[in-house]
């Protein structure tokens, strides 16, 4: 008999690896890109451990030269839909029942997997597919994902020894049961790392789940579940359905067992998902459990005391770091009026050396947006920005989609503080700023609060301590990320549980010990050592 307690410790962040020229790692990372070019993988759907091929077929290609195709991938139909979820029902049965601590061990192995054998092939994958450079995705789909699997272990150990007093006669303990149900995992393309803990989050816990990936990041999505697979998760525990989301969510959401849902994508897709479990709730066993991280408008905030070469590096950083296809990136900053002049002359050296191309030349600090409807998008708000006195275009703003879908750092200045680039969401790389009088910072504060529906991130850069705690203080509610003397981007397992409120979530912070409590259903157990065996109580008692 196993008596042994597990108490896994607490780990330490993955190391980055920076791919200096003539490293190791820049080395193996340059084959793994020219193998993966080299091959056209057929992706299939993944249903209890087994590969589905529908014929259905859609194309993986690189976002940087749309012509080269890196994969075919099959699309489910309902019939796989319905399959899928009977695998995820059959699989959280054995999976459930198992001791948390081997969950954890697999767990753990596929961090480990990550780690060591398969890095070079994920960060591959999510360059080529996602249009990453190497440092971004050596910091998402290496170092984040394995410090989401490590860190969840540990903080699923820190959950289950969360018990309840017991007293004299009386043993209390509370079991932390899985959800009553599936969960269904909506990833989005941005993040491989997401995508990985969307699923492993509810599993760890000893949930199943039913994934629909991306369409754009299928790729990288593909060898995540090939590296589940190799590390020990029993079949149908995670099941992949690449395909369109109507097709997938007429049977998901009107399925009796639906348990829970992890969402990360946009605020209108996440609001469609709540009034479809509103219009379906008579046939749930349960309410469904619902976790979202949605979209964000997210701000810089300079006040006068800033330095003004720090607030530059935290606008281009956070503006333009992975094209500014980040929920957190900064895409709305107010500067005061004796900082902009330096802030701009900053901002203008720095844009002036950034490269933009294939994520294969390593010198590129700017790729390509991630297909031709985002380009499309993006490029229509540069192009109001353009056709309005209310705004100018002070560096950036062409775009070219011939070979791949390229879109310069923009940076647009506006003399109004609500014109549309200040207020809507874009996700790309443009950084719409508002310069406000050095005397007006509490009303700028109080502008920055109420212009946007979002309240993901947000930063702020002074170095007048009283003007941080007034920013501090204002913006309580503005971001559920906040960042001091930093740009708004990078929230690092275990050290910024990442999620926002109002339009941008449920604030449920993935990388804390709080997004794994929202994938248990707690079950308080007390057992009395000497029942009682007379009713009446010493009150009854006569004198």
């Amino acid at each position: 008999m196993n008596n042994s307690v597990f108490n896994f410790q607490l780990p330490k962040n993955e190391p980055i690896l920076m791919y200096a020229p003539g490293s190791p790692e820049r080395i193996a990372l340059k084959k793994e890109l020219e193998r993966q070019k080299s091959i056209q993988l057929e992706i299939p759907l993944i249903i209890g451990g087994k590969e589905i091929k529908t014929g259905k077929l859609g194309k993986v290609v690189m976002p940087h030269d749309h012509s080269h195709i890196l994969a075919n991938y099959h699309m489910t139909t309902e019939k796989e839909v319905k399959m899928a979820i009977e695998a995820a029902l059959k699989a959280k049965e054995i999976w459930s029942n198992m001791p948390w601590e081997d969950r954890a061990k697999i767990t753990l192995k596929v961090a480990d997997l990550i780690a060591q054998k398969y890095r070079f092939v994920l960060n591959a994958a999510t360059m080529l597919g996602q249009s990453k450079n190497p440092y971004q995705a050596e910091i998402d789909s290496a170092c984040e994902v394995i410090d989401f699997l490590r860190f969840n272990v540990y903080f699923a150990n820190e959950i289950y020894k969360d018990q309840p007093i017991s007293v004299d006669g009386i043993i209390n303990k509370t079991e932390y049961r899985p959800l009553e149900g599936f969960v269904f995992t909506v990833s989005p393309f941005n993040f491989t790392a997401i995508a990985s803990n969307l699923n492993m989050s509810p599993v760890i816990m000893g949930n199943s789940t039913v994934w629909k990936p991306a369409t754009t990041s299928i790729l990288s999505n593909y060898y995540l579940m090939k590296i589940f697979k190799e590390a020990g998760m029993p079949d149908g525990v995670i099941n992949f359905l690449p395909g369109p989301g109507s097709v997938i969510g007429k049977e998901i959401f009107a399925h009796r067992d639906l348990a829970g849902i992890h969402f990360t994508g946009s605020t209108n897709t996440f609001n469609l998902f709540w009034r479809q479990l509103g219009e379906n709730l008579p046939r749930y066993k349960n309410y469904p459990k619902i976790v979202g991280e949605t979209g964000g408008k997210d701000f810089i905030v300079a006040h006068p005391s800033a330095n003004a070469d720090e607030v530059a590096v935290g606008m281009v950083r956070g503006s333009f770091e992975y094209q500014g296809q980040k929920c957190s990136a900064s895409s709305r900053a107010y500067i005061p009026t004796s900082l902009w002049p330096t802030v701009k002359a900053n901002i203008g050296k720095m844009l002036a050396e950034i490269k933009m191309g294939d994520v294969s030349d390593f010198s590129n600090f700017v790729n390509a947006v991630i297909d031709e409807a985002s380009f499309d998008n993006i490029m229509s708000y540069i192009d109001k920005a353009k056709d309005t006195k209310d705004a100018e275009i002070v560096f950036g703003g062409k775009g070219d989609k011939s070979k791949g879908y390229f879109i310069e750092p923009t940076v647009i200045k506006t003399n109004n503080p609500h014109f549309i680039t200040m207020e809507e969401e874009i996700f790309g790389p443009v950084l719409t700023l508002f310069v406000y009088e050095d005397d007006k910072f509490e009303e700028t504060l109080d502008l920055v609060d109420a212009t946007s529906p979002y309240a993901l991130t947000g930063a702020i850069f002074a170095t007048d301590r009283m003007a941080i705690i007034k920013a501090y203080e204002k913006l309580r509610y503005a971001a559920g990320n906040f960042y001091i003397n930093d740009k708004p981007t990078g929230a690092v397992v275990g050290q910024q549980p990442f999620g926002g409120a109002r339009g941008s979530g449920t604030n449920d912070k993935a990388g804390s010990s709080l997004n794994l409590l929202r994938w248990v259903n707690p079950r308080t157990i007390k057992e009395t050592l000497v029942p009682a065996t007379e009713f009446k109580y010493p009150f009854l008692l006569e004198a």
